[in-house]
């Protein structure tokens, strides 16, 4: 596809899923998937902000919910979030895995918020790619590099680089820690010191993570799409091999820009034109101290609406696909439920 016929589907895409805002907001009354509980005999507890897992002996259920989370803390509630993020990683997984780029957990995906995974031995990092200076959180690269930091994982950075720009030092990997409140900056080789993860196993997530992020980055670009950065979680499953496990490439794992627009908006001096949930972590650090503040105030109605008509754009750019609207008159609980409930009995029947 040339690049005129991608900025038209672009703007297609732009046009189209601004018909949705009212189906969205109808939405956010009863639609949104909030707390779940599924009535089994599996072992359930809740997700750290996001989704809900459930374990069993030998799978787990993961359930990605419509809850927003930025700043170590839940902001919202985004109709339609969970189901995108679960539907578009279901597609990058199936990709990647044809792709020959790295095997994953995906088991079955019974509903278009459930997932249903092999048990593994997940990596305490958050295997975190970045392709441009840029960030809004106290871990990334560019509040990092604003404050003086020139060292970053691991990672000599030059001087004068501008916020948003390309990495002249090409895709790097960025790990953090996954503590039980703030994620925190690492080193591969602090990683390996610090008994976290050995060596080798190092160097063969490091591998999958770099090969997953250079096809994602060649897949967004066909789209009209810059993937900007993102972070993968990999463990290793029964058998010892290493595997993709949560999620990969969706708008709440990554960060996404619209190509067309990039070099004029920098050129302007310009945030880039993003698809992601960047402009939401944008409004709080506004609004209040989003990581200090007891109590944080309420998102606009019409923000969130433009959040999720951008996820279910970037959906719609990425797969190839229409979005397919839940059945209003379908319980939310109900649905996800008997879709798991049948996945256990086909498994027992086995």
């Amino acid at each position: 596809m040339g690049e005129a016929a991608v900025s038209a589907a672009v703007a297609e895409a732009q046009a189209r899923t601004q018909e949705y805002i009212p189906r969205i907001d109808a939405a956010r009354a009863s639609l949104c998937v909030g707390e779940t509980n599924i009535p089994t005999s599996i072992v359930a507890h809740e997700g750290r902000y996001v989704r809900d897992t459930y374990v069993s002996d030998d799978f787990i259920v993961l359930v990605s919910t419509d809850r927003q989370s930025a700043f170590d803390r839940a902001l919202a509630q985004v109709p339609f979030k969970g189901a995108v993020l679960n539907q578009t990683s279901a597609w990058w997984f199936e990709l990647s895995k044809k792709e020959g780029v790295a095997d994953n957990h995906v088991l079955a995906v019974p509903d278009p918020n459930v997932t249903i995974g092999k048990k593994c031995a997940v990596f305490p990092i958050e295997f975190v790619m970045r392709g441009y200076m840029t960030g809004s959180t106290s871990t990334s690269i560019w509040k990092n590099y604003e404050k003086g930091v020139r060292q970053y994982c691991g990672h000599a950075l030059p001087e004068g680089l501008r916020k948003n720009a390309k990495l002249p030092t090409g895709n790097l990997l960025t790990p953090t820690t996954k503590d039980a409140v703030h994620d925190e900056l690492i080193s591969a080789e602090e990683v390996v010191s610090s008994g976290r993860m050995t060596q080798e196993d190092w160097d063969r997530c490091a591998e999958i993570s770099h090969a997953l992020f250079a096809l994602g980055q060649r897949v967004a670009a066909q789209r009209g799409l810059i993937l900007v950065d993102t972070k993968y979680e990999l463990g290793k499953d029964a058998a010892g091999n290493i595997i993709v496990v949560d999620e990969i490439h969706t708008p709440d794992s990554s960060r996404y820009w619209i190509a067309d627009s990039y070099e004029t908006r920098m050129a302007a001096g310009q945030e880039p034109e993003n698809i992601d949930k960047e402009f939401l972590r944008v409004w709080f650090a506004k609004n209040c101290d989003p990581y200090n503040d007891a109590t944080l105030p309420a998102a606009p109605a019409e923000l969130v609406n433009e959040l999720s008509r951008r996820y279910i754009m970037l959906y719609e750019m990425i797969t190839g696909q229409q979005f397919q609207f839940p059945d209003p008159a379908v319980s939310v609980d109900d649905r996800i439920n008997q879709a798991v409930a049948g996945f256990v009995a086909s498994r027992q029947k086995a």
